[in-house]
């Protein structure tokens, strides 16, 4: 016992020094020690060791004889060298984290070892990281912050960096059903764990139209994190481009290495692939970005392909994708995907979802202010810009504000006076303006200088050029391709000056050498541009020709399938299409610049491109191909008959872009011909992604009905510039519905003022915007003067007790008000006390929610004092308020008393058992009351009452409620799912 107790002690005695522990885990450091370069370059900066200590050790071959001489020449050297080799290993294991000595952590340190040993003052502490693994982080940084620095802008030579002119746009977070659940303040949150909806998915997917953004939010993203700015606890990022999987051939095979480090950067005097080994063994270490996942074709079928689970064996680079991105590869790394909105991906292999919604008015502010330096300038944009809400609409759009911006700035330092009121207000004018600019390298600026602007004139001379590009975007568009190589280029005869005129850009990259032999045009909407450019002027396309892209995107049921078809368990049983990557979005603008090419307004400018007679031709053939269209697209959009509204069409997203179309054509003829068509009493465009710009497309048509109608544009984007281009057609619209749409005050007063012209509105839609007390007053104004309503939807938006006191008031005057829908305001007591006041005596009130507005004690008691007197409301929902057994009692009497109310929901109040029993008790004097919702019906006495959970409204498409159970009374039958009001329809916020 004293021989072991001896020993043990010099044991320890050893281990308190730096030289015993190298002696004592000398056979552990042989094994673990996974990179000695980094240990001889610490030693010899310090001048603890000379250059030819280290040349000795690295002649050995073998990694552990390396280990082993170091240890030798370390403690030949005295305790101090021994203080500083350790401390090389706790540094590069505690702080570095890296694969060269990360075993050590389970294996050597001790608790008490997580600290840095005791050093001398003569040591040089300042380590430096130099394995394979954290030189290769370093590299990422840098390389990511290089090539994410600048914006390419406008000309190939020109650059702005990210940071003084990047703006941030909104990015509305959304659940599996693309119900939004709110906008991110920051990029941070697109890592966290809100609004998770699949939590053993990794790739986060972010949809947006073309030129929302997507690529520049990645970019951002990317650029952060080479600065170690965002919260983002990872060490590898790689970003690819989905386009690059196009360019490989049907036989080409890669493995998830090349992948990584042909396409990136390739880690240096990294021989024993210590930085691969490091990914595979900790992949959650690793970010993806993957941008434009819609921008994948494939023309081969995939299940041909064996499937790929190993990081080692090489196959089809696009197999290589969709193994990442379903977890078959590297399980745990995390993915950000960006697609087209439309794009059809499984909710099976996604995290999260978001959706891009271009700029706020404020970020659009922020962004005119960042382009254009001077004051005066950013005065004068913004106000031209208020003066033309169309034109503000389109610059919500990032893609074509820059456009419009920079060709602003260009045309203003080359011509006088030129104002943003010159540009006309389709797409089509903005893509034409910026070829203008284009094409005007070609000329002397100088000779331009104050002189008369003849776009005519600058289209004409530059002809050839224009049809060669035109050529070149219509055979890529054909095969759904967007890479060309330099010698398909130059058989169109495209000179090397032509090339650089700004359309297209080098992207040599892709090939994995760095050699600038592919080009892409600067965005795929250029390449559509200038495809309908050709289907116009390009002598060898036939006049039928000029349709055949519509023919891509009718709209086909049976087209409609899972658009992620990676292994067999996300395919589809039946493939019904041969690309499955397949997306027409290309073909959708190409139709929509070809009808603006071949509106009326633009033959002036045409005619000296293309021969009159063809030109005269090809606008017939469009003009009838749209009538038809219109007809049949109408004819054949689902429908269903309603008892209160009459006959509801509900249209698609591709009835968005007809309306699109029509409007870029400027045709009053076609546009009155649409309205004709028009036969059902209610639109319904809910989730179209129509944004603010698109008002001015459903305007052109809708004002030219003959009829009063409803309109539907719950859950899109097109906030107050969107309400100011309806405006003529609100003297048609009976139906208004623009709920979750960020409409703040400023929209509603326009709505408002509009709506007490003709007093024809029945039903208005404003539940989830920004609207405020002061909207809250416009509001107010319409039920007042508008004895048609009959159905209010204002819930969840910013209205406080002032904005309830003034509603209340109206829909007291009010004799027509049916159905009002408050969830989730902030009208406290005062509010409630007003609405009480409202309710007493009204004569046709039926439903009332007064839900989630902080009503308490006061509030509650004055609403159950109303009900006494009130004969007409018969549903009234008050959950989520701060109600107690005072309230309760309150209710219980009015009970007693109110035969009218056949529904009250309390879920979610501070109403106890002995609230909830006064109500119980107060039933067998009510034989008319069908329904009680609390949380507290479990504690009552089952006798003569049924129970039933409660069935949460979102499985209706709404909020969820707190679940509960609900008292029903006896024999009465209850569907399951959320209640209905009399008139049909889900009783809503």
């Amino acid at each position: 016992m004293g021989t072991e107790s001896g020993c043990a002690v010099e044991k320890q005695s050893l281990c308190t020094q730096s030289f015993g522990l190298l002696t004592v885990h000398r056979e552990l450091l042989v094994s673990q020690v996974k990179n000695i370069q980094c240990v001889l370059d610490n030693l010899v900066h310090s001048g603890f060791f000379c250059t030819e200590d280290a040349e000795i050790i690295l002649r050995f071959s073998t990694k552990t004889d390396q280990v082993r001489k170091t240890l030798e020449l370390v403690q030949s050297k005295g305790e101090e060298v021994c203080q500083y080799f350790v401390h090389i290993l706790h540094v590069q294991t505690f702080i570095s984290d890296t694969m060269a000595f990360i075993d050590l952590r389970d294996h050597w340190y001790s608790e008490e070892m997580s600290v840095p040993p005791h050093q001398s003052k003569s040591q040089r502490t300042l380590v430096c990281v130099t394995d394979p693994v954290s030189k290769y982080c370093e590299k990422l940084h840098r390389e990511l912050g290089q090539d994410t620095k600048f914006i390419i802008s406008y000309a190939q030579s020109e650059e702005t960096l990210l940071d003084k002119i990047y703006t941030d746009t909104l990015v509305e977070l959304v659940n599996d059903r693309n119900e939004s659940l709110g906008y991110l303040d920051n990029l941070d949150e697109l890592f966290s764990d809100n609004g998770v909806f699949n939590q053993d998915a990794e790739t986060i997917l972010i949809l947006g139209d073309a030129g929302m953004g997507k690529s520049i939010l990645l970019q951002k993203l990317q650029n952060l994190w080479s600065k170690r700015e965002p919260s983002i606890p990872v060490k590898f990022f790689f970003k690819f481009r989905c386009r690059m999987f196009c360019v490989f051939k049907k036989t080409d095979k890669i493995s998830l290495k090349d992948l990584l480090f042909k396409y990136n950067c390739y880690p240096d005097n990294d021989p024993e692939d210590a930085v691969f080994k490091y990914i595979q063994r900790f992949p959650e270490t690793v970010l993806f970005t993957f941008d434009g996942y819609d921008e994948i074709h494939s023309d081969f079928d995939l299940s041909s392909i064996p499937e790929v689970c190993s990081p080692e064996q090489k196959t089809h680079p696009l197999l290589l994708l969709m193994n990442l991105l379903s977890g078959k590869l590297l399980k745990g790394s995390k993915k950000v995907l960006t697609a087209r909105t439309g794009t059809e991906i499984q909710n099976k292999v996604l995290r999260k979802k978001f959706i891009l919604k271009g700029f706020s008015p404020e970020s659009l502010r922020w962004y005119t202010t960042l382009h254009f330096k001077e004051r005066t300038s950013q005065t004068l944009v913004l106000n031209q810009l208020e003066a033309n809400p169309h034109l503000w609409s389109l610059c919500s759009i990032p893609l074509f504000c820059w456009i419009i911006f920079k060709c602003f700035e260009h045309f203003q330092s080359v011509y006088d006076n030129y104002q943003l009121t010159d540009l006309y207000v389709t797409i089509t004018d903005v893509f034409l303006l910026m070829s203008e600019v284009f094409l005007s390298r070609l000329t002397n600026p100088s000779l331009l200088k104050k002189s008369s602007r003849c776009q005519s004139e600058t289209f004409k001379s530059c002809r050839e050029i224009l049809i060669a590009y035109g050529k070149l975007a219509h055979q890529g568009i054909e095969k759904t391709r967007f890479i060309f190589s330099q010698e398909e280029i130059m058989s169109l005869n495209i000179a090397e000056k032509e090339l650089h005129l700004g359309f297209l850009r080098p992207i040599g990259h892709y090939d994995g050498c760095g050699n600038p032999t592919t080009f892409e045009f600067v965005h795929v909407t250029l390449q559509s541009f200038f495809t309908a450019f050709s289907l116009v002027a390009d002598e060898d396309v036939s006049c039928k020709d000029i349709l055949k892209f519509f023919a891509e995107c009718e709209y086909r049921k049976a087209r409609h399938f899972p658009r992620f078809p990676v292994m067999s368990c996300l395919r589809p049983s039946k493939m019904q299409d041969k690309d499955p990557f397949k997306n027409n979005e290309h073909f959708q603008f190409t139709n929509l610049f070809l009808c603006g090419l071949l509106a009326r307004t633009k033959v002036s400018l045409l005619e000296h491109l293309v021969s009159p007679k063809m030109l005269k031709k090809k606008r017939e053939i469009l003009k009838s191909h749209l009538s038809d269209s219109v007809k049949s697209h109408l004819k054949n959009l689902p429908r269903f008959k309603s008892e209160q509204e009459g006959y509801k069409v509900h249209g698609m997203p591709n009835f968005i872009w007809m309306l699109r179309c029509i409007f870029e054509t400027q045709s009053e003829e076609v546009g009155k011909l649409t309205a004709k068509g028009i036969s059902a009493d209610y639109i319904k465009l809910t989730y179209c992604n129509a944004y603010s710009a698109d008002c001015s497309a459903i305007n052109f048509v809708l004002h030219h009905c003959r009829k009063q109608i409803g309109l539907d544009l719950d859950n899109n984007n097109i906030n107050d510039y969107g309400v100011k281009q309806l405006q003529p057609c609100f003297s048609k619209l009976s139906v208004v519905r623009l709920c979750v749409n960020q409409i703040t005050d400023c929209g509603v007063e326009v709505l408002a003022k509009e709506l007490v012209k003709t007093k024809i509105v029945k039903v208005l839609g404003l539940y989830k915007n920004q609207i405020t007390d002061a909207g809250a007053q416009w509001v107010a104004k319409v039920i007042e003067e508008c004895p048609s309503l009959r159905i209010l939807k204002i819930g969840c938006n910013k209205i406080t007790s002032k904005g309830g006191k003034s509603l209340a008031c109206a829909i007291q005057k009010s004799r027509t008000i049916f159905d009002v829908g408050m969830w989730g305001n902030n009208i406290g007591d005062e509010g409630a006390i007003a609405f009480a006041e409202a309710l007493r005596n009204h004569p046709s009130l039926t439903n009332l929610s007064l839900s989630a507005n902080l009503i308490s004690t006061e509030g509650g008691k004055s609403l159950a004092a109303a009900l006494k007197e009130n004969t007409s409301v018969q549903i009234f929902w008050l959950v989520q308020n701060e109600l107690n057994d005072e309230v309760a009692r309150s209710f219980a009497e009015a009970i007693k008393v109110n035969t009218a109310l056949t529904h009250l929901w309390l879920i979610d109040n501070k109403v106890t058992v002995e609230g909830a029993k006064l109500i119980s008790q107060a039933l067998s004097e009510n034989k008319a009351l069908k329904e009680i919702w609390s949380q507290t019906a479990q504690s009552l006495p089952s006798a003569g009452l049924n129970k039933r959970p409660f069935t949460e409204a979102s499985d209706a498409g709404y909020p969820a409620l707190p679940r509960g159970d609900s008292l029903i009374l006896p024999f009465v039958y209850l569907p399951p799912g959320p209640i209905s009001s009399p008139e049909g329809r889900l009783f809503e916020y």
